[in-house]
């Protein structure tokens, strides 16, 4: 998994100080502190974020039960600390996104915001996978504190969007925009969703082998402009 800790250490020392995680787990060598991260994020990859399971955990990690203990309070404190590293890491990548789609029309916003997507699926598949399941499993303690902030994130880029392609006078003038954006947001999730789970994709059937993932886009962004175009 590649993670930029340079990044993220100004996260852990926060977290550090709301008791999210000990200053032990800061004093860790950095290639300890990756596998226990890695094994974290493994363990709610393939079980679910709700169902993680301490033992597992630390066999992963190459640690005892006791050493994760140090480093967390609880189980509950384990799963609340990777959480939120994974939210604010999922919401700083797409905020550095939004700069680049300033200039752009509506046509190629739209398609930026796919590729994008895409891009942090390639670069952080584990990431992606944490936030997807903890999305689609429904877990009361991950809905507020994973799901609905980069969700936010996201909807709020696709209003930025089409906010800006209404000054450039794009859209409709008859258009009710917020309404819009949260139609637009949901269209593009039913698409891009299914191209990083492929068992949603066995479901909506975006993409297979005859049926690419640019091509499909294509269409929609034609869809969307068609229906809210000047």
């Amino acid at each position: 998994m590649d993670i930029n800790w340079t990044i993220i250490y100004t996260h852990i020392l926060e977290m550090e100080q709301r008791g999210l995680v000990t200053s032990t787990f800061r004093r860790l060598d950095l290639d300890r502190q990756k596998a226990v991260l890695t094994a974290i994020l493994e363990e709610a990859i393939e079980k679910g974020p709700a169902d993680i399971n301490i033992t597992q955990i630390a066999e992963r990690a190459g640690v005892s039960v006791g050493s994760l203990y140090q480093y967390f309070n609880n189980r509950a404190g384990l799963l609340a600390f990777v959480t939120e590293l994974v939210t604010l890491l999922a919401i700083e990548f797409f905020r550095a996104v939004n700069p680049y789609l300033e200039p752009l029309s509506l046509r190629e916003a739209l398609m930026a915001y796919f590729q994008g997507n895409l891009e942090w699926n390639q670069t952080q598949p584990a990431f992606v996978q944490f936030y997807t399941r903890a999305a689609y499993q429904g877990a009361p303690e991950l809905s507020d504190t994973a799901v609905r902030p980069v969700a936010t994130v996201l909807r709020q880029s696709v209003r930025d969007i089409l906010v800006r392609a209404e000054q450039r006078g794009e859209l409709r003038p008859d258009m009710d925009l917020e309404a819009t954006a949260r139609v637009v947001y949901a269209l593009l999730i039913a698409l891009v969703d299914p191209m990083l789970l492929p068992y949603l994709n066995a479901y909506f059937q975006v993409t297979d082998d005859d049926m690419s993932p640019e091509r499909v886009f294509a269409a929609a962004i034609e869809m969307i402009l068609s229906g809210i175009g000047a």
